[in-house]
């Protein structure tokens, strides 16, 4: 089972959300920037939309640094009671669109 602590790098993302998802768990990356990250699946910062998924989902919040995402994460966890809130260490700038999670095992 990952670790589930303030921040996750791009490797780790990627590696809990093939495991946790396999286990029905859903694993959400969620921009609160209006700037898709480009070769991943995304979605658009909803609170809404964000707290009608089940209990225990992860939601992975990422800006263009990581550092506004970070600092926003009690925010989060308020805001989504129930849910596992994260940030992506370095934001939509350190993302590689050509890491898979094949090339991190």
């Amino acid at each position: 089972m990952p670790e589930f602590k303030d921040e996750w790098t791009q490797e780790e993302f990627l590696r809990a959300k093939e495991e946790l998802e396999k286990k029905g768990r859903p694993v959400v990356l969620v921009d609160t920037i209006a700037k898709e990250i480009e070769g991943v699946e995304t979605v658009l910062y909803n609170p809404y939309e964000l707290s009608s998924l089940p209990e225990g989902a992860v939601l992975v919040f990422y800006c263009d640094t990581g550092k506004e995402t970070k600092e926003r994460l009690a925010e989060f966890r308020r805001r989504f009671p129930g849910k596992v809130c994260i940030s992506l260490r370095g934001g939509r700038g350190y993302w590689r669109k050509s890491l898979r999670v094949e090339q991190c095992r």
